[in-house]
């Protein structure tokens, strides 16, 4: 571990530019803001630069709107990179162009199957989400935590943990949520904004999506396919994805959830979550950019739709 070498090297330095992986969720998302806001608390000059634009639905997070998208042939000015919740530096999608060899990069995650591909790693998988070790590195460095900060690592934390129902829930997790409730970080309100919002079309056509699941392996696997036209008929407000393994999960007796979305005519993006003992963070190391956690992960096939389902389910009932 680098939490001495990452805290001198933060001190030492000016600019900094901040990353995460391509279609930040939350924790993502809440980790760089966090560490954006300690950055500047002392004085550093910070760019948060990502793969491709905020989601609308991520507006409520104070910040968000300042994190950039990529664009090309444009360069960032910076000392060192940090980049946040991601396990391999080809996930960070086209910001890694922005990466020079000659400047520090930090990575500091929590996936399984992080490769260690910073200069300074701060890596540690069993920590329940990057926001819960951004908590700790800051009280090492002595930060003053304040109710924005409190906020961006709760939600960071909550949704990590499926709102403190997945197994990464630990003792230490609840501790560091009671002291960043301390602050008066509003739980209720903030789980109504990720997920309690839905407008009635997102609702209406969210029913046809959950009416055609594909059920397969005896039962063992559930996929749902979804194609850039169905993806289309969404607000950019409702999280897809989110919304269909929260009510799958739900399905006695399945072990693999999947979710096939379909990028182009000639590459489809897998989700997968389990519920029990199947590794699917295992499975995912067999698609490209694949990886994550033990019971949530994905990768991308280069085939269409049906093609990467008929790979995926193939693995999958090679491993079950």
């Amino acid at each position: 571990m680098s939490t001495k070498s990452i805290l001198q090297t933060i001190k030492k330095n000016k600019k900094f530019l901040i990353s995460t992986h391509v279609s930040p969720d939350p924790d993502a998302l809440c980790s760089e803001l966090a560490l954006a806001i300690y950055l500047k608390s002392l004085g550093k000059k910070v760019t948060i630069v990502n793969h491709e634009a905020v989601s609308s639905r991520f507006y409520f997070l104070s910040g968000a709107r300042g994190i950039k998208p990529y664009q090309e042939g444009k360069k960032e000015s910076y000392d060192v990179a940090i980049v946040v919740d991601c396990g391999e530096l080809n996930r960070v999608g086209k910001v890694k162009n922005l990466f020079r060899k000659d400047k520090i990069l930090i990575n500091i995650d929590h996936h399984v199957t992080n490769d260690f591909f910073g200069d300074l790693n701060l890596v540690e998988p069993a920590a329940s989400s990057t926001a819960e070790m951004l908590y700790e590195l800051l009280v090492k460095a002595g930060c003053v935590f304040n109710k924005s900060l409190a906020t961006h690592l709760y939600i960071g934390i909550m949704t990590d943990t499926g709102s403190f129902r997945y197994e990464n829930t630990t003792a230490r997790t609840h501790a560091i949520i009671a002291e960043l409730l301390k602050f008066k970080v509003s739980a209720a309100a903030i789980y109504r904004k990720l997920y309690e919002v839905i407008s009635f079309h997102d609702l209406k056509e969210f029913t046809k999506i959950i009416n055609n699941f594909d059920i397969f392996l005896a039962g063992k696997v559930v996929c749902v396919q979804l194609s850039q036209k169905t993806l289309s008929r969404f607000s950019g407000e409702f999280d897809l994805r989110d919304a269909i393994f929260r009510f799958l999960r739900s399905i006695g007796g399945v072990e693999v959830f999947v979710i096939l979305t379909e990028i182009d005519k000639d590459r489809t993006r897998v989700n997968l979550r389990s519920t029990n003992t199947f590794d699917v963070a295992k499975l995912a190391n067999n698609f490209n950019g694949g990886g994550g956690h033990r019971r949530a992960s994905g990768g991308i096939i280069n085939k269409n739709i049906p093609g990467a389902q008929k790979e995926a389910l193939g693995k999958i009932e090679k491993a079950l």
